[in-house]
């Protein structure tokens, strides 16, 4: 009897243990309730704080859509452990791979038995890939991330092989995938920074943003209808938020990925490694009320056009063995024309240019010959190229002979009083 409740003991105690490691959103979060504890953060932070955000999380990004610009970082560039923010990849690899995104899918028995959060799905059970997207952004659901890699990858290491591939192409040094979902793994990590990379390039995607959009949705199990509602505590709470994903393992602690737009400022926030659902919303808060409050998205390209134009129009560039005298110059096309900049700094810009004084002839179109450099308190924060318009021909011996004739007969002209012609 005695061996017997050892035995019992020890089986609980290991599937403790195994739905812990396996804990993931919605699992062993703590219990709030309603979302007045949310609307009474908001209302206490500080919109108009000017000084840095202090935060629990471990590391943090607020990242710029419109340039790509970091505009405040906590260890943005650090690996951690991502959770379920994974699914944001995960989405996207299907979304880009599945045609039809009504097919159905029928679930094997491995999705159906994977733990942690759930959209609770039964093997045999019959759902289309769009309600399993919806399954898997909304209700976070780790049987809907297994059942559409096997639907799109035929098993989940193919399916994995298929996201490390796309961070590749998006040029992702400190993002590595060995899950579908989240779970915590070995070798399973990025940083803020690049998931915010990922973030963005998920939102450019029509499908994916109307799906992180959705508060609530009602998918179809077997010809049943379900009603799941968003994770993301942050979506119809807070002013412009329209996604994006939550997370949470013991290893990645709480994570929170939010898009927010408000006028033209589009950004990305990132939490990564807080201790709790309540520090996950409040830092993500923070930083986000921290950049609205604080900076502001500026028109540079008009300004680095006017102060090009001012130089342009006194430029004195020599052009020795050339056709013409005078070059051509233009502004190589950049892609950064509006920026986030902090408002306390927009008395601070400046435009510098450097450019060569000499040029020898032939100069091809497109070369580089300087650099006009926007400012802020002195320090380069973009520089646009300088370059020939159109090109100069080096002169030949017609050329030169021609120009001898020339200047012979101004010569004469002007020394017999005659008008030169």
């Amino acid at each position: 009897m005695k061996n017997r409740l050892i035995i019992i003991i020890t089986i609980i105690n290991i599937l403790f243990v195994c739905t812990y490691v396996y804990a993931d959103d919605e699992d062993f979060e703590e219990e709030i309730g309603d979302s007045a504890w949310i609307y009474e953060q908001i209302e206490h932070t500080d919109a108009n704080n000017t000084n840095e955000p202090t935060i629990n999380s471990r590391s943090a990004i607020i990242y710029d859509r419109v340039s790509g610009e970091t505009i405040w970082g906590k260890d943005e560039n650090s690996r951690r452990k991502m959770a379920s923010t994974t699914k944001i990849m995960t989405a996207m690899i299907v979304i880009e791979n599945v045609k039809d995104l009504s097919e159905v899918v029928v679930i094997s028995n491995k999705a159906a038995g994977i733990g942690g959060s759930r959209l609770g799905l039964a093997t045999g059970n019959k759902i289309s890939v769009n309600d399993l997207l919806y399954g898997l952004m909304l209700k976070s659901g780790n049987d809907c991330a297994i059942a559409l890699a096997e639907c799109v990858g035929g098993n989940v290491d193919n399916f994995v092989d298929k996201m490390n591939e796309k961070a590749k192409e998006l040029g992702l040094t400190q993002t590595h995938f060995v899950t579908v979902n989240g779970l915590d793994a070995e070798e399973h990590y990025t940083s803020a920074l690049e998931l915010a990379k990922i973030t963005n390039f998920a939102l450019n995607n029509k499908k994916f943003k109307e799906v992180v959009g959705t508060k609530s949705h009602t998918v179809t199990i077997n010809g049943h209808g379900k009603i799941i509602s968003n994770t993301n505590e942050l979506l119809g709470n807070l002013n412009g938020v329209y996604g994006v994903k939550t997370g949470f393992t013991n290893g990645a602690n709480r994570c929170l990925v939010t898009a927010v737009k408000r006028g033209n400022m589009d950004i990305i926030c990132i939490v990564l490694g807080a201790d709790t659902k309540k520090d996950r919303t409040k830092d993500s808060i923070k930083i986000i009320e921290y950049a609205f409050a604080n900076y502001t998205m500026l028109d540079i390209e008009s300004k680095i056009k006017e102060g090009f134009e001012e130089w342009n129009n006194t430029n004195n560039i020599a052009i020795i063995k050339g056709i013409e005298n005078c070059a051509q110059i233009e502004l190589k096309d950049y892609s950064n024309k509006i920026l986030p900049i902090n408002k306390n700094n927009i008395d601070k810009i400046s435009i510098s240019i450097e450019s060569l004084k000499i040029l020898e002839a032939p100069i091809h179109k497109g070369t580089k010959i300087g650099e006009v450099k926007l400012k802020i308190d002195n320090q380069t924060k973009i520089s646009v190229d300088l370059i020939i318009a159109k090109e100069i021909k080096k002169k030949n011996e017609k050329d030169y002979l021609e120009e001898i004739l020339k200047n012979y007969n101004n010569y004469f002209y002007k020394l017999n009083g005659l008008a030169i012609l």
